[in-house]
């Protein structure tokens, strides 16, 4: 009967964690506020582009739900004033997301041109959400 109660209790557990993971994934999240450090290599080369606000995606080379933020956050990109997305595959350069604090992939981290993190979003993004909160970084109108 000891056994059951493992059983059961296992499944609980671990359908809470399930639960937890799944309401994280893709959720905005503000910025951390950690002291100013120099922006590895590649972040500060895509931030060069001009854009108000540029969504640096952290990727790896195998990572499924890196392909379903890449095809969401380029068109959004592409429709919006001010807005840029690049995509930086950390697989053969794992110290870039080690710098940047990044443990997971798909990562998608907005930053303004300055260089100033704006937020963070562990998973697939949701796009109005991700819209909202960057509006009042960006140009008076936004695409929806």
């Amino acid at each position: 009967m000891t056994g059951v109660w493992v059983v059961l209790g296992t499944l609980v557990v671990a359908g809470i964690a399930g639960a937890l993971l799944r309401a994280r994934n893709g959720r905005v999240r503000a910025a951390r506020r950690a002291p100013a450090t120099a922006l590895p290599g590649p972040v500060e080369a895509a931030l060069g582009a001009g854009a108000r606000v540029t969504l640096v995606q952290i990727s790896t080379t195998f990572c499924t739900p890196c392909r379903h933020t890449r095809a969401l956050l380029g068109p959004l990109a592409e429709r919006t004033d001010g807005l840029a997305h690049v995509e930086l595959d950390v697989t053969n350069q794992p110290e870039v997301a080690q710098a940047l604090g990044v443990l997971r992939t798909p990562t998608t981290i907005a930053y303004r041109s300055d260089g100033t993190e704006l937020l963070r979003v562990g998973g697939v993004p949701k796009a109005p959400a991700l819209l909202e909160a960057l509006r009042p970084h960006l140009p008076a109108r936004v695409a929806d």
